[in-house]
């Protein structure tokens, strides 16, 4: 048994070398790519362009993101605006009189609503297609706010280049100083956008559409078969399909639309789920019809090293599991795993180059590091779990991620605690008394059992605080004010 359990532990850890060592391919192919230039070409003609926004109960956004594209630096006459809306409280209220207002000031605005949110996202971005004739479709999420400038920085691409089927923006940040959870996501998503978006893509590897800030061309999304939603990560499906098609992917860095990064971490939680059990769905459906699409080896290779983005954390959390075992056995002494480490220094330095990019006060942006270590860690359970319902076939709702402007605590939107926290509770101390048992045996291993526990502890710690505060704040707002008289 315990041959069987050292032999699964030398698997998980070289599968995550292997993982990390993609990464790190990335790196170097950015430091190789990053300076092309792809000049912009003239705009002389404007084409037809339609604004879709899939909304579903965004009632403190929907009045920001509906005038920031309306104020879009573009011929009304070429643009319209879809707002598609599958809201079911007061958001409806709202975008009916922000869309009339706009329709009297000569705005080509619908405010669509359907009779049932049949597949979610995916299913309203596919509705509002069949009620429009334009040849470019733009996709903004609730929480962002496109540059009035983003059609005229988008568009002539599209028009110069037929073989282009969609272009894919970097994503900018409303709120990143928020707290240590929107600087850690910042990190996060800095990383991705500059550093790998730009390496896949000037590498001409696939990259996936990010959901939002991007234009597709109409003909590239009707070839490519249309928007499905047997995956939660319908952008991603997409992308995929359309490349495998023959269609180009162009991400423009330099073009940054910024959207509201989750402020709690339960809403964090959620999104990440999502996207790891929609990127594993995607992995199940396409690993396949990638490895027999005529692409190169590289450009297969790195597709798949892309859909197993989330495949770590069960990796990371199987390992966990079998550390104290494994100790009390003194079996992890024979494993000469050490050398595989150093590929786990790409990542970091990944951070490093995202920051150096975009900040000359980088260093002060980097602070945020260990949040992001401790938080990204501390939901490899979740994340574990979801990860398990792809591959099993668990049907679940999209969860869209609640989006605040103002104060989370105090917002209807606001997600509370849930079971996983107990679980995370439970891993802490069996980090712990992993940890133990490696400083009577293996003390290399001490502080990579003590990150276990202090990430697992601080999501749990974390998401009770939160509770907590909502709750305080609910009772307080629930109490009678008492009046007095003189």
């Amino acid at each position: 048994m315990i041959n069987l359990l050292t032999i699964l532990y030398a698997i998980c850890a070289v599968l995550l070398a292997l993982y990390t060592s993609g990464q790190a391919i990335l790196l170097f192919r950015f430091w190789r790519t990053h300076r092309q230039t792809i000049p912009k070409p003239k705009l002389d003609n404007y084409p037809t362009v339609t604004i879709q926004l899939p909304l579903y109960n965004e009632q403190y956004v929907a009045k920001r993101l509906i005038h920031a594209v309306a104020e879009l630096d573009y011929p009304r006459d070429k643009m319209w605006i879809q707002v598609l809306d599958d809201s079911t409280d007061s958001t409806v209220q709202v975008v009916t009189r922000i869309v009339a207002d706009l329709q009297t000031d000569g705005y080509q605005i619908d405010h669509v609503r359907r009779e049932e949110r049949v597949g979610y996202k995916a299913g309203a971005l596919a509705y509002g297609l069949t009620l429009l004739q334009t040849e470019y479709v733009a996709i903004f999420d609730a929480d962002f706010i496109p540059p009035a400038d983003f059609l005229l920085q988008t568009i002539p691409y599209l028009v110069d280049d037929p073989e282009i089927g969609v272009v894919q923006t970097r994503w900018g940040h409303l709120n990143a100083t928020d707290n240590w959870l929107t600087r850690a996501q910042k990190l996060s998503i800095d990383t991705h956008f500059v550093v790998e978006q730009t390496a896949r893509n000037r590498s001409g590897w696939l990259i996936p559409f990010n959901g939002t800030g991007g234009v597709w061309r109409r003909t590239c999304i009707d070839s490519a078969e249309g928007w499905s939603d047997d995956t939660l990560t319908e952008d991603l499906d997409l992308s995929y399909r359309a490349q495998m098609k023959g269609w180009r992917s162009l991400f423009l860095p330099d073009i940054e639309v910024p959207g509201e990064i989750p402020p709690q971490l339960m809403a964090y939680k959620q999104q990440q789920t999502r996207w790891a059990m929609g990127n594993t769905q995607c992995l199940i459906k396409l690993a396949k019809p990638i490895l027999q699409t005529p692409l190169t080896l590289s450009q297969k290779v790195m597709a798949i090293q892309h859909l197993c983005q989330y495949l770590p954390h069960p990796l990371m959390l199987l390992l966990l599991l079998l550390t104290p075992p494994l100790l009390l056995a003194d079996a992890l002494v024979a494993l000469p795993l050490a050398p595989l480490g150093i590929v786990g220094l790409a990542p970091p330095l990944m951070y490093i180059v995202g920051q150096r990019r975009l900040h000359d006060n980088w260093l002060s942006h980097l602070r945020a590091f260990p949040a992001l270590l401790f938080i990204g860690t501390g939901i490899s359970l979740s994340n574990t779990l979801a990860v398990m319902g792809a591959f099993t076939g668990a049907k679940v709702e999209f969860r869209r991620t609640p989006k605040f402007v103002q104060d989370w605590t105090r917002n209807q939107y606001a997600l509370p605690v849930d079971l996983t926290v107990l679980l995370e509770i439970v891993l802490v101390f069996y980090a712990l008394w992993g940890a133990w048992l490696a400083w009577h045996t293996q003390r290399e291993l001490v502080a990579y059992l003590l990150i276990y526990a202090l990430s697992f502890a601080t999501v749990a710690i974390w998401t009770l605080h939160e509770t907590w505060k909502i709750r305080r704040i609910a009772t307080r707002s629930s109490q009678p004010h008492m009046s007095s008289s003189g």
